[in-house]
């Protein structure tokens, strides 16, 4: 069964592509029927910068368990880091 239940927001940061690396803009996570993975559904997760056209994505298709532990461990890294020290000052790398 497809939710159609889709997240969209605003990021920054980088990604690697076919073509290198290029700025991600925006993400957008859902649960749908994968293209690749095995599994009937899939946590579906887009980062993409539209203003670079199609070819500035990268993708993730991810069973229910592995979107769960993935979650847990950003959590997780995220909670063990300083405060303010993914708030601080940014670099030019992935512009």
């Amino acid at each position: 069964m497809c939710t159609y239940q889709t997240e969209q927001l605003p990021v920054r940061g980088s990604g690697k592509g076919a073509s290198g690396w290029f700025a991600v803009r925006e993400a957008t996570v859902y649960v749908d029927h994968p293209v690749h993975a095995p599994d009937l559904h899939t946590l579906n997760i887009d980062l993409r910068n539209p203003e670079l056209g199609p070819s500035a994505r990268v993708a993730l298709e991810l069973d229910g368990a592995s979107a769960r532990a993935l979650a847990e461990a950003i959590s997780r890294a995220l909670g063990r880091t300083p405060d303010g020290l993914l708030e601080g000052a940014t670099s030019s790398q992935g512009e």
